[in-house]
């Protein structure tokens, strides 16, 4: 074996255990919350919390992440459990998509990766919430069979005569820990592989993507899929790319909680691949949109009016 091919394998080798053992305790913790929502959670639980109309239980399902804060690995197995436990699918996905960005820690490293500046925090959140409920929207007008795993939704139901009992919630997350983990550990390897073979921020040709907005958002999109950054970090990465304008730094931190190479092993857990990919497209091209509109719309008109503030005598 050639030394660069060494080398290669001790920075997979690095990368693998640097992704693994970063998401790990939030997917035991997820699994963990899934097991003990499904034990003792009653169903129609959240039929009595949400509004009756489903337009507005899925506009506050989107804001749900700021009471219920999970990052992107560990909201997986609690929606799988959600659903079971008998949620709106179209309601857990608002929820799914929104919550690692709608977490109050996000919100707080954003704030500070991006010098205490609300406007990008802000637009963060706005986005996040924004792509998540429209995508929510649309779903809720498709039947469950075109999205759900036929696995989950023939569990739908099946635990409401299961004991509630300390035992049955273990054994509820650890079925939920072997099923999830498998397709994480799938997903952290092929992160590893990507980031060690293909990706180099680095490198002269990301450099030259910082002078075009909508090329830049496109390549920082495919960067945060790769490179499967948890919600709560990306924005010090993202920070750190001087050259790149608002709107790629937007999209960065927008489509890597929502979609990114081990997330997309995480989801097959629940949906089926044709809906994996319905959601790649959308999220991609709203992010994508959002992105630009934000940059050359939105957040010039609120900086320049909290400078004007800042100069008012």
């Amino acid at each position: 074996m050639t030394q660069e091919r060494q080398d290669q394998l001790a920075d997979g080798s690095y990368e693998f255990l640097a992704i693994f053992l970063e998401g790990l305790p939030f997917i035991f913790l997820g699994t963990l919350v899934s097991g003990f929502l499904g034990t003792y959670l009653p169903r129609g639980a959240f039929e009595k919390i949400l509004p009756k109309n489903n337009t507005l239980a899925v506009l506050m399902s989107g804001l749900l992440g700021a009471v219920f804060p999970v990052c992107e690995c560990a909201v997986v197995p609690v929606i799988r459990r959600l659903v079971k436990n008998g949620l709106p699918v179209s309601c857990a996905l608002a929820y799914m998509l929104a919550a690692p960005i709608f977490n109050p820690v996000t919100a707080i490293s954003t704030y500070k990766a991006f010098n205490n500046s609300p406007e990008i925090t802000i637009s963060r959140l706005a986005m996040g919430y924004m792509i998540a409920v429209f995508i929510a929207l649309i779903v809720a007008r498709k039947a469950h069979s075109f999205f759900l795993k036929a696995s989950v939704k023939a569990e739908n139901g099946d635990d409401h005569h299961h004991p509630r009992n300390l035992n049955a919630a273990l054994n509820n997350s650890l079925r939920d820990l072997m099923d999830v983990g498998l397709y994480f550990c799938i997903g952290v390897v092929l992160t590893a592989i990507l980031k060690t073979t293909v990706i180099d921020p680095t490198d002269d040709f990301w450099k030259e993507l910082a002078n075009n907005s909508i090329v830049g958002s496109i390549g920082m999109m495919f960067l945060a899929f790769v490179l499967s950054l948890c919600s709560t970090s990306d924005a010090f990465i993202a920070a750190n790319f001087h050259n790149f304008r608002y709107g790629p730094k937007l999209a960065f931190m927008v489509f890597g909680p929502m979609m990114d190479a081990k997330l997309i092993f995480l989801y097959s857990t629940v949906f089926k691949w044709k809906f994996i990919l319905f959601l790649f497209v959308a999220i991609f091209i709203l992010t994508g949109a959002l992105s630009i509109l934000f940059e050359t719309r939105i957040l010039p008109g609120w900086m320049s009016q909290q400078t004007e503030i800042l100069l008012a005598p």
